[in-house]
């Protein structure tokens, strides 16, 4: 029983951090990269879509994002789309392709993406003492019902401990090689 709290709660920690390193890779850091689009949700007959569902998302240069649409009539729905996003970044299309130049981040902009980044961070990591805390309770409750002894509930609790703090350092990891790459002029 104890095996199953922990590897549940694992699983649940496995995603946090997954999803914060995706919402880490949709921060732009200066550098073109197809995460900026993930968020980015086109009308495609009638239901919103991601942008990389109805085209290819392409990186030929550093700072160019390329993007090509399956069908012709798809250009100008997802123009409208990354106007309409947060990105700031003017769509240009030629009417076969739609270019998104990345303009150089200025420091200001930087400073505001690292506070950005750090609030994030720390939301993963709340997110994960949250689950920590629904583990030990669960723990608690095995405990209480007699189902498991005292010593095999402290042992799962410094079991859960260990598991916590490897899934916190590996946000923090993640969050620095990010804070380095916005960083970078």
């Amino acid at each position: 029983m104890i095996k199953e709290v922990i590897a549940k709660n694992e699983e649940r920690m496995k995603k946090t951090l997954s999803a914060a390193k995706s919402e880490f890779a949709s921060l732009r850091a200066g550098r073109a990269t197809p995460a900026l689009l993930d968020k980015v949700m086109v009308e495609y007959y009638g239901s919103l879509v991601p942008v990389n569902q109805v085209g290819n998302i392409s990186v030929p240069e550093p700072r160019m994002i390329l993007i090509q649409p399956w069908e012709k009539p798809m250009l100008h729905e997802i123009e409208k789309a990354i106007t309409r996003s947060d990105l700031g970044l003017s769509p240009n299309n030629d009417g076969t392709v739609i270019r998104l130049n990345i303009p150089q981040l200025t420091e200001e902009r930087r400073t505001d993406l690292v506070k950005t980044l750090n609030k994030r961070a720390e939301e993963s990591k709340v997110s994960v003492r949250n689950i920590r805390r629904d583990a030990n309770e669960a723990i608690k409750k095995l405990e209480k019902a007699k189902s498991i002894t005292e010593d095999d509930a402290k042992k799962a609790q410094e079991d859960i401990q260990k598991i916590v703090d490897k899934y916190i350092k590996e946000i923090d990891i993640t969050r620095a090689e990010k804070e380095k790459e916005i960083m970078e002029v």
